[in-house]
């Protein structure tokens, strides 16, 4: 079941982003709530299914990082319903885009992703100018770490929000 699926009841989505990390409990899902937050502020009319998962299930059901929830709480993100789960086979088809955290991720990805997907593979930052296009793990650090994670993310998010904007009025104009 997609976490999005009742915000578009009725209406035809636009676009299916998954975000994805090693265990889905800190960078991901991060992406996903911030993502869905800048949509909602900034993009309220698309009609965009936002979803997150882990390259392994070491986590699935779980609920985010408790550090990453507080991060994301003090500036006004909520992400304490979202649950842990991991890639799927059927995720390469379902998914438009399929945004990694890390090269090391993207790697798992292309390696399990059927050949005819792969052009729905990146990495996240690298919709940002950003020289370095990987978001780092904050897992086993500290509190700055979980901060960091969030500036990157809302960076990325506002990128790929005016991409996405491009392309889909790009792709109505069209006969």
């Amino acid at each position: 079941m997609r976490r999005n699926a009742e915000r578009h009841a009725g209406c035809a989505v636009a676009m299916k982003v998954l975000f994805v990390c090693l265990g889905n409990i800190c960078r991901s899902p991060t992406a996903e709530a911030v993502f869905r937050h800048v949509l909602v502020n900034e993009a309220a009319g698309l009609t965009i299914e936002v979803d997150s998962a882990g390259t392994h299930g070491y986590h699935i059901g779980e609920p985010p990082d408790p550090r990453t929830q507080a991060a994301a709480r003090r500036r006004g993100i909520e992400m304490s319903a979202l649950r842990a789960r991991q890639v799927q086979a059927g995720d390469f088809e379902d998914f438009d885009l399929i945004l990694a955290m890390d090269r090391e991720n993207l790697t798992e990805l292309k390696r399990r992703c059927p050949a005819r997907f792969h052009d729905r593979l990146r990495l996240f930052l690298a919709y940002t100018a950003l020289t370095d296009h990987e978001v780092p793990d904050p897992y086993y650090g500290g509190e700055a770490g979980f901060e960091q994670v969030l500036d990157l993310v809302e960076k990325a998010s506002r990128a790929l929000l005016d991409d996405l904007q491009r392309r889909l009025s790009t792709h109505r104009k069209a006969p």
